[in-house]
């Protein structure tokens, strides 16, 4: 009797596929796809402009998969497809499935929003097709994308600089963070002042009140010698309750995750980027070894659903039950409904797969960060299924001759979903005392005013949480897009990044203003969003793909040759001044150099090393005032082995590097791993660093080399390609 052949079945990634295989059993054999097997090529447009239909390459570094892949599926059973179950993983499906050539017959789809033995026979038990509207919708996206990225950045190199690049989500986003710091620049400070009298009742209990009215209308202090005025009249002023109000008030906790609500919590509360955070909860997702066998400890991580399965809602009655007590447990599971147009509904929102696992029990299990991670998920779904906090608020106001005294006062009558969780806030809470007890009438003794200068505030920057919001908002990108989008901006010095904030570069207002002025609907909000709903359309079968991407790009196209002939170099990055040049006498015009903008004289030119300057040409140029110089964060303790100065961090054009801060007489560069808080997957001891192979390609190695000697072209369990 012929022994009965194993399926195979592929996934995305090495992590994915070892715990799928300790699932599955011996009658399967699982492979990775390493991401994309298959893509548009690098080196050329890959879109045929008259069809609009792509040319998919498989690249090199991926070709020796695609040849195991073809051998694996020829001799098993079945071809389970088990990626992802958005658009970008039916588009590895489906891509998969057409480079490895067997007969239809013998492709089975399964999607599942959690990596456990119940999910995942629950999938084996419900195979599906590809479902090509979500890979038309993925193609959509990715031919709209590359067409903007290859026709526009072109443009970019010459009108502005070599090196730049555009983006259908990247350049919105970089709109927003560049029209935010114009608000702040152009914003004026508004002088005022405060009054606050600290006052006692008749125990000798004391607390303080804001004087807001004088003579019955709202008191506006614009100086100090207003200040000193008021504060005159109230020192000799008898103070009285005029009125107590107390109401009762419960709160609601915040719903369960989805991606950018994960992205913006994490930032908030653990000081996560979005990319991290993402790394992070792919590799709680794809599997973590709990002794025995790896488990997958959360849900799918990219979604915009916040339903939750009615199992999961019952799971955590049970758990709040046990480790909170009952008054603390809905009679009823509370159901939040999705608001994003594009989501899902039978996707999941991000939760543990098994609420019983503890963050105290995992704690033993998880490197710090996963913990960390894991533990604000843990709580929030938690949380989101616990009763009210109750509140009691009280208002007390005071008269003070013609003047009006206001406190504010708030206790805590329940604690509810707080017992667990608190949501994080971009701006913090002011705290609401609680106020002492009072009697309407009663006499109240003044132990002290004080006045407080204030200014009005100018908006804030962008945070990486606050612009994922802001994004979301807008119905800009979608949940995959956010961490890519915001690690190109800051990749390309568009923006940087100071403590939290970001804040654009002198290039990233000259690329704003260039597409304001000459591709307004590229970084329009509206547009950008009106795209988004387009894909979803495509995504529900509702329209075709080809004729939406033909109405975005010709009208686009045509702009793009109309542009590179009328719009000149000069006009975009220089800016004329009234001063001439000191050496020359020339006018002065303002430049945008590689470290930002700069005077520079018109006849400008650097002389080649070595060699006088051209006859006629002029070497002045001098910093703007107030221009930011590149700073070298120099690495304490490390000296040049060469020459005994100080390293330095430092940019090329290759990405960052260490070197030594004597550069251009000393040229050392130090050689560095740059570490991704991924463990090695061969040996399970190592962390996987990014390393550059031949070419200046990039791929991931064990730190263990030559030890270990895993290597991988994508990152294990790093999110999936998406555009920006």
């Amino acid at each position: 009797m012929a022994e009965a052949k194993q399926d195979l079945v592929v996934v995305e990634s090495p992590t994915k596929a070892r715990t799928l295989e300790r699932m599955l059993g011996s009658e399967y054999k699982v492979e990775a796809s390493f991401g994309h097997i298959r893509d548009l090529p690098k080196s050329k447009l890959g879109v045929d402009l008259a069809t609009f239909l792509p040319e998919y390459v498989v690249p090199d570094d991926s070709a020796k998969q695609v040849r195991t892949l073809r051998k694996e599926a020829k001799e098993a059973g079945h071809v389970w497809l088990a990626t992802d179950l958005d658009r970008e993983g039916e588009a590895i499906a489906w891509h998969v499935a057409d480079v490895i050539k067997v007969p239809q017959s013998k492709l089975r789809r399964v999607t599942f929003h959690e990596i456990t033995p119940q999910a995942i026979r629950d999938a084996f038990r419900h195979p599906r097709e590809i479902d090509q509207d979500l890979v038309n919708a993925q193609q959509a996206r990715r031919v709209v994308d590359r067409l903007v990225g290859y026709t526009m950045s072109p443009l970019l190199w010459k009108k502005i600089r070599y090196g730049l690049s555009a983006g259908r989500v990247q350049s919105v986003a970089l709109r927003l963070v560049v029209d935010r710091e114009r608000e702040i620049q152009a914003f004026v400070a508004q002088e005022y002042w405060s009054i606050e009298a600290t006052l006692a009742n008749h125990a000798g209990e004391s607390f303080t009140a804001e004087v807001i009215q004088h003579r019955g209308h709202k008191l506006h202090i614009p100086d100090a010698a207003h200040a000193e005025q008021h504060k005159a009249a109230l020192q000799g002023a008898a103070y009285a309750v005029k009125s107590l109000e107390t109401r009762e008030t419960s709160r609601n906790a915040a719903p369960p995750f989805t991606t950018s609500t994960l992205q913006q919590e994490a930032s908030r509360k653990l000081g996560f980027s979005v990319k991290r955070t993402m790394v992070l909860a792919q590799q709680l997702y794809e599997g973590v070894s709990l002794g025995d066998a790896p488990v997958g400890l959360i849900t799918y991580m990219r979604t915009d659903s916040l339903h939750v399965a009615e199992g999961a809602l019952r799971q955590a009655k049970d758990v709040i039950t046990k480790e909170f007590g009952a008054d603390y447990a809905l009679e009823h599971p509370r159901h939040y409904k999705t608001r994003s147009k594009g989501a899902q509904e039978a996707h999941e929102a991000i939760r543990p797969t098994d609420l019983s696992r503890t963050p105290t029990y995992l704690r033993k299990h998880l490197r710090p960060d996963q913990l960390r991670l894991y533990t604000l998920v843990w709580q929030r779904t938690l949380a989101s299924q616990m009763t009210p906090a109750r509140f009691e608020n009280t208002r007390l106001d005071v008269e003070a001759g013609h003047y009006l005294l206001r406190a504010n006062g708030r206790r805590v009558t329940f604690d509810g979903f707080l017992r667990v969780y608190t949501e994080g806030t971009d701006e913090p809470e002011k705290e609401v005392p609680q106020l002492p007890a009072v009697e309407p009438g009663e006499r109240l003794a003044l132990l002290g005013l004080e006045a407080a200068q204030h200014f009005t505030q100018p908006p804030p920057r962008y945070t990486e949480a606050s612009l994922v919001r802001a994004l979301e908002e807008f119905g800009i990108g979608r949940p995959s897009t956010y961490a890519p989008t915001i690690s190109t901006l800051v990749g390309r010095r568009y923006v940087r990044k100071e403590g939290r904030a970001l804040i654009p570069e002198d290039v990233g207002f000259v690329v704003t203003d260039f597409l304001k002025e000459h591709f307004a609907d590229i970084v329009d909000t509206g547009f950008t969003a009106r795209m988004e709903e387009d894909l979803d359309r495509i995504a529900q079968g509702e329209v075709e793909w080809v004729p939406v991407v033909r109405d975005f790009f010709e009208p686009f196209n045509r702009r793009i040759e109309e542009k590179t002939r009328t719009v000149k170099k000069s006009d975009v990055t220089e800016e004329a001044t009234d001063r001439t040049c000191p050496k020359c006498g020339r006018p002065v015009v303002i430049k945008l150099g590689r470290f930002g903008r700069f005077y520079s004289c018109t006849g400008f030119k650097k002389a080649k090393k070595g060699q006088p300057l051209p006859e006629g040409a002029c070497d002045y140029a001098e910093p703007l005032e107030g221009q930011r110089e590149p700073q070298l964060e120099v690495i304490e303790g490390e000296t040049c082995p060469l020459c005994g100065k100080p390293l330095a961090k430092r940019r090329g054009r290759f990405g960052p590097f260490i070197g030594c801060t004597g550069y251009p007489e000393c040229k050392y560069v130090k050689k560095t791993q740059q570490k991704t808080g991924v463990t090695c997957p061969q040996c399970g001891q190592g962390e996987l660093v990014r390393r550059r192979g031949r070419g200046r390609s990039t791929f991931y190695g064990c730190e263990r080399y030559p030890e270990c000697t895993f290597t991988a072209r994508e990152l294990p369990g790093a999110p999936g390609k998406d555009a920006a």
